[in-house]
């Protein structure tokens, strides 16, 4: 046992080049899987089969392993009769084909409305910082741009004459609306509270730091948890939640999605998808709260 353990530690560094993290996590999930043979005695490892890896993840399901663990096993165990099979000591992989068990996709975090009018109303519009937060953070959720994308805008991206911004990621431009009220913000951050921030008339960056250079992702970070604390709601907030919450409530308001991938910059569809899941969620829960025979 040992000299295989040795060998087949060999085999991962060298030939999958694995971290030590992964590496150790590989070991450990074939010492298992041994163990479990054993316990099941399976003596050989020749006579092992597709059904014994199945039946060996349903018995890691029982123990109430995390899907992401059994993954993982399975990715080891494959590893290990991928080794098998180069060193002939079986000549069939029953782990050929074998799928690893899907994760339930994870929904995202969105504000209600209400939620939004808090979060949206902390920035003092009475200083210069507040004005430049209120529009920073009212331009994320009427356009539902990433903050890297926000953090990018130039001067010359805005176009308060006619209500859009435009958006351009992987060289692949595309053209937001842009609601009233961030537009109003945005005004009033152009014509009072940038030239406050500015240091070289020369800098085309739209949001500024304190310093006149462009925001930074880590700065615009900060900004939004300072916000989040003075709101005292209940929900973890992170730049990307007000971006979910745009699409969210656009569907609820009878966007369409094609609309909203468009806006969102979507390449796929189905991405934007989980939007209508939320919604429809909503929808089910409200029905049955509400009707009587529900």
């Amino acid at each position: 046992m040992n000299q295989f353990i040795s060998n087949y530690t060999e085999y991962l560094t060298n030939e999958k080049q694995l971290s030590s993290n992964t590496l150790e996590s590989y070991l450990r999930d074939i010492k298992q899987y041994l163990s479990y043979l054993k316990e099941n005695e399976i003596t050989d490892i020749a006579e092992t089969s597709k059904t014994t890896v199945i039946t060996y993840i349903i018995y890691l399901q029982t123990k109430g392993r995390a899907i992401s663990t059994i993954s993982r096993s399975i990715a080891s165990i494959r590893c290990y009769y991928q080794y098998l099979m180069i060193n002939n000591t079986i000549s069939k992989d029953p782990t050929l084909n074998l799928e690893s068990p899907k994760s339930k996709k994870k929904l995202p975090n969105i504000l209600t409305l209400q939620e939004i009018d808090i979060l949206l109303s902390q920035p003092k519009e009475s200083t210069h910082k507040g004005m430049r937060d209120k529009a920073m953070l009212e331009l994320l959720y009427a356009t539902g741009i990433r903050v890297s994308e926000l953090i990018s805008l130039n001067i010359e991206d805005v176009h308060l004459d006619l209500g859009f911004i435009k958006c351009t990621t992987h060289n692949k431009e595309r053209v937001i609306p842009v609601g009233s009220v961030a537009l109003r913000a945005l005004t009033d951050y152009l014509e009072q509270g940038r030239e406050h921030f500015l240091k070289n008339t020369e800098e085309e960056s739209l949001f500024l730091n304190m310093q006149g250079g462009r925001l930074t992702r880590q700065g615009f970070w900060k900004i939004i948890k300072y916000y989040t604390k003075q709101c005292n709601i209940d929900k973890t907030i992170t730049p990307h939640t007000l971006r979910h919450s745009f699409a969210t409530h656009l569907i609820q308001n009878g966007a369409d999605l094609k609309s909203v991938q468009e806006m969102l910059g979507h390449s796929d569809i189905s991405t934007t998808q989980i939007y209508a899941t939320l919604t429809e969620n909503k929808i089910k829960d409200v029905y049955k709260k509400t009707h009587p025979r529900a």
